[in-house]
């Protein structure tokens, strides 16, 4: 799959009898190319607003992750990559190594367009390692100038070099090809493979049929001659064209990850896609029948852009794999900028990886959570503490002695019970609209009454003409409380022609303890935030004039009528990694 950087783009979709009006997140739903742009080499690097911990090369423009896997002690992360430019094209899989999942070694591309089957592109896949410790890349090749998708394979050169430096495509390829009557141009992004009780293994690709969208299931021996299966292993109406599908399964309790073959009583399936008319990325967990090779989401899942989703912001073309190092299921996803593909090109570089989550199920057995992996706190430098401070409303606390530029904040938030009692009704009509339209209406700086607005305005100036707040609002809804989470854009920068949305979900959390949770990690131009212990997790990018680097500043506030106390707040400076 590729990607690009543009402005903001709505899109009015009729979908079966269904009228959508949707707001891309700042990329466009098509492959389009920057003639002008895309072999341009980047001469000067923009540092303004480059991240310093989270991971992106040297220059040019990065999108999907790829196979990321853990081989014989190392990390490895396969990543798409222009080495020619700072807009979408030339894409190559890029190859990055790492002992820890933080400190980066680039390589050589593992893979580029060199044979017939991938003559004009390399696109997004997955790894799978095989019986044997034997690693397999799965991948999508453009085969000619009408975009016609097939998917091939390519294997390490010398399995003895610890890093896999040089990869070999056999002239077997390609493995899948689209059959007549199929969408030879949505047809991409094969998953990492599983292996079935009937020991044939099992992979999914991305597509669409119609407006309907899809994931095609295919099997195989032997890894080389793979067979459709007759039917999808799921499908849904008005959704669109499905891409970067991910499948795998969860433990029901506990807190370990699975390797992706795993079945059993004891585990539900997630089934990830990303929606290229929305360009947010949805997940379901449910069932996964291995008698049908059917997936039933739960009743408590929905397909489509009602449904779930991992990251409520700017957050897409994730990939997640097993660290059996650790047992545990780790999740990479990618942002792309949010001003214009000028300014990429001015700047020298477009995207970043963001942090690397944790994914276990909530033990209501209704989501998943996601956390930064651990080795993260060990860029934790200078650390400052609060607690027990009284928000009232009209508060803003400055937080001192970091560097609120480059920082990773936990907070936790308290409150009375009374205040619940007086939390603001829940408007009727805005159970028509998502989290992020109510977030519009009902800003940081919006006094409903209440409990919230609270939170966090991150990457701030001294005197607020610039901030991205990331805060809660409780409303109250009959008998129960709906929480609000936000992160919104709109005052983050002073400058023109940015996406500057209003991002927002809906955080399900007991209120019972009377607390809330927050924890961002602020690295200049992303703001990555996590709602009650990842429940809710948004991920902002932003450009802020004159909140950059030493200018930047962190406060707490309240601006609800009821108080909030600040139970306990740590923020750290954070290190950089060393990215050779």
């Amino acid at each position: 799959m590729g990607h690009f950087c543009s402005e903001k783009i709505l899109w009015v979709l009729a979908l079966g009898f269904t009228c959508v009006l949707v707001s891309i997140n700042g990329v466009e739903a098509s492959h389009k190319v920057y003639p002008d742009y895309q072999s341009l080499t980047a001469s000067n690097v923009g540092r303004l607003h480059r991240t310093a911990y989270h991971f992106q090369p040297k220059r040019h423009w990065i999108n999907d992750p790829n196979g990321p896997m853990y081989y014989n002690g190392v990390y490895h992360l396969f990543y798409q990559y222009n080495p020619k430019g700072a807009v979408w094209g030339n894409i190559v899989w890029a190859h990055s190594v790492s002992t820890d999942l933080i400190n980066w070694t680039p390589l050589d591309p593992a893979i580029f367009p060199s044979k017939p089957f991938d003559k004009y592109g390399c696109w997004s896949g997955s790894a799978t390692v095989r019986p044997g410790n034997k690693p397999v890349i799965l991948y999508t090749g453009i085969v000619d100038h009408n975009n016609t998708q097939v998917q091939n394979y390519a294997v390490p050169a010398n399995l003895s070099d610890p890093y896999l430096r040089e990869w070999v495509k056999p002239d077997n390829n390609p493995l899948i090809v689209p059959q007549a009557g199929e969408n030879k141009t949505a047809f991409r992004d094969p998953t990492t493979a599983w292996l079935g009780r009937d020991g044939h293994w099992r992979i999914l690709l991305g597509g669409k049929r119609k407006h309907r969208g899809v994931a095609f299931l295919y099997r195989s021996r032997d890894f080389l001659k793979w067979t459709k299966a007759k039917h999808p292993l799921h499908t849904a109406a008005g959704t669109g064209n499905w891409e970067c599908p991910d499948f795998y399964p969860v433990l029901k309790q506990g807190s370990y990850g699975l390797d992706t073959s795993v079945l059993g009583p004891n585990v539900k399936h997630v089934l990830k896609v990303s929606l290229d008319v929305t360009r947010y990325e949805y997940y379901t967990l449910g069932y996964y029948d291995t008698d049908k090779d059917r997936y039933i989401p739960d009743d408590t899942s929905r397909d489509g852009w009602n449904g779930l989703r991992y990251d409520y912001g700017n957050f897409y073309a994730s990939k997640s794999f097993f660290d059996h190092s650790k047992n545990r299921r780790i999740l990479w996803g990618w942002a792309n900028e949010s001003d214009s593909a000028y300014d990429d090109v001015t700047k020298g570089w477009a995207g970043i990886q963001l942090i690397p989550r944790v994914i276990t199920l909530d033990p209501n057995g209704k989501q998943l959570l996601q956390w930064p992996i651990p080795e993260l706190e060990t860029l934790r430098g200078e650390n400052v503490h609060l607690s027990g401070q009284v928000l009232k409303k009209g508060d803003v606390v400055e937080v001192t002695g970091i560097t609120p530029a480059q920082a990773d904040v936990e907070v936790t938030f308290s409150f009375a019970a009374s205040s619940l009692d007086l939390a603001e009704p829940f408007d009727p009509t805005w159970k028509a609209l998502d989290a992020q339209d109510v977030c519009g209406r009902r800003g940081s700086t919006v006094e409903g009454g209440g409990l919230g607005p609270f939170g966090l305005l991150t990457l701030a100036s001294e005197n607020l003409e610039e901030y991205t707040p990331v805060f809660f609002r409780v409303f109250k809804a009959g008998y129960q409380h709906v929480v609000l989470m936000c992160s919104d854009a709109r005052s983050s920068s002073l400058m023109d022609g940015l996406y500057t949305p209003s991002f927002a979900g809906f955080v399900d959390v007991d209120l019972t303890d009377k607390k809330l949770s927050l924890r961002s990690l602020i690295d200049h131009s992303v703001v990555e935030s996590f709602g009650a212990r990842g429940k809710t997790c948004i991920s902002s990018r932003v450009y802020p004039t004159l909140a950059v680097s030493d200018k930047a500043h962190l406060y707490v506030f309240n601006n609800g009528t009821e108080a909030v106390k600040i139970e306990t707040l740590d923020a750290w400076s954070m290190n950089r990694p060393r990215m050779n």
